[in-house]
């Protein structure tokens, strides 16, 4: 078994309650609370600026071509492609993406997201990939699953949303990101895959999370007057 069928097969129990938490499932029956849908967008669209400053950071670490352009490919994707689920989330909601206005990241998404910063920072490259690869696995996983159980037609309010992160839709970063690591890990110590399984484990949790803190619309809990 590869490294990264380990990594998968150890946390399936947390893929299996992504794919039965509300939102997840409100996505597949084309029913989700219009606050829900646009503060994930909020969220999302913060959380994934840092997902391009980490690839920055691989770009850093990396001492191959092949890495660092596999690494530039995906920040172009997630400025010109990740979008359009985006503006699929607002459509349904009933507001503009261009006009939603920044939002200071919730609890959850800001924990999320100094996770990954910290192993970025302090990790190797293979760390870096253990730590950002459940973000594409999970939305894969996802967008199979709703196909598959719900079968939407384009009339589906979600159905670019779901086509776009199935298997053979627009994002397929997860084969590409699970090679390298399995590639990376053939060289690693007991101690360092233990890591890489740490990092990849909490980031899953948090992606659960992630979903939990849109669906409920979890914000900071003292409400404070902007600074003006």
């Amino acid at each position: 078994m590869s490294f990264s069928n380990e990594l998968r097969e150890h946390a399936n129990p947390v893929f299996e309650a992504i794919l039965q938490h509300p939102f997840v499932q409100g996505i597949g029956k084309g029913q989700l609370p219009p606050e829900a849908l646009i503060h994930y967008v909020k969220q999302d669209f913060e959380y994934l600026n840092t997902f391009m400053q980490i690839y920055g950071l691989a770009i850093n670490k990396s001492t191959t071509r092949e890495d660092i352009a596999l690494f530039n490919e995906q920040i172009s994707f997630i400025l010109h492609s990740e979008i359009h689920p985006h503006n699929n989330f607002c459509q349904v909601a009933g507001v503009s993406y261009d006009e939603l206005h920044y939002e200071p990241l919730a609890p959850t998404a800001h924990h999320y997201t100094r996770h990954m910063l910290d192993v970025a920072q302090k990790g190797s490259l293979a760390e870096i990939l253990a730590v950002l690869l459940p973000c594409p696995w999970t939305y894969q996983v996802i967008g199979d699953y709703l196909y598959e159980t719900f079968n939407p037609t384009k009339e589906h309010p979600f159905y670019d949303w779901i086509s776009f992160y199935r298997s053979n839709g627009e994002m397929n970063v997860t084969a590409l990101f699970c090679q390298r690591l399995d590639e990376l890990a053939k060289d690693a110590t007991p101690v360092q895959k233990q890591q890489m399984l740490d990092h990849f484990v909490k980031s899953c949790q948090l992606e659960l999370a992630f979903w939990e803190m849109a669906y409920t619309n979890e914000t900071w809990p003292v409400s404070l007057e902007p600074v003006t």
